[in-house]
Parts: structure tokens; sequence; C-alpha cells
């Protein structure tokens, strides 16, 4: 009987696990998406990628790397409100000005989070 608690148990540990997975790179393809989009964040606007290879069409943010390394709480803080961290950034407040939902923030970070 402890055997087949402990297989169940795996099993339950091991289903979790694989649906975090699943949801994550769900996550990371929407802050793709909402990177993109020029009706959302349009992040690509002024930010180029280096880890993905994307090249921004504008020149006036910097380009993004090394961001994996960065904690998430404070790359959510520079999207909701760049000016808290950086009083004369030109990055619009996307979180404060309600441009951006507390989940869409969310997926940019994941995906911000695969620039290397």
């Amino acid at each position: 009987m402890k055997v087949l608690k402990s297989i169940l148990a795996a099993t339950a540990v091991s289903g979790m696990l694989a649906t975090s997975a699943f949801s994550n790179e769900a996550l990371i393809k929407e802050g793709e998406k909402i990177f993109n989009n020029k009706n959302l964040g349009n992040c690509l606007a002024c930010h180029g990628a280096n880890g993905k290879g994307i090249e921004s069409p504008g020149s006036m943010g910097p380009k993004l790397t090394g961001l994996a390394y960065y904690p998430d709480e404070y790359l959510y803080d520079v999207i909701y409100n760049p000016n808290k961290k950086n009083p004369i950034s030109q990055m619009p407040a996307f979180g404060k000005n309600g441009w951006l939902s507390d989940s869409q923030i969310k997926a940019v970070v994941a995906y911000l989070k695969t620039i290397q």
C-alpha cells in the first residue's frame, strides 16, 4: 500500500511540474506577442533584443541583453513605471497608465527573461 501511495504522489508531482512548464511556455509566447505587437507593448519600436536577433526600427531605447539575470520584480517595475527606477526615462509607464494589465506585464517579463 505504501508503494502505491508513493507512486501516486510521484505521479501527481510530475504532473504539476509538466503543467507548470507548459504554462510558463505559454506565458513566454504571450509575452513575445505583446513585445512585438504594435497595438500592445510595441517594445520593438524602441528596443532591439540582442539575444533574440531582433533589430529595432527605432533607436530610442537600449538593446535588451542579459535580462535572464535580472530579478523578475525589477523587470516588472520597469515596465509598470520606468520613471520610478529612472526618473529621466523616456519609456512610457505601461502599467501605471493602464496600457498593459498585470498579467500582460508578467508575460512580457517571462519573455524578457529568455533574452540572454
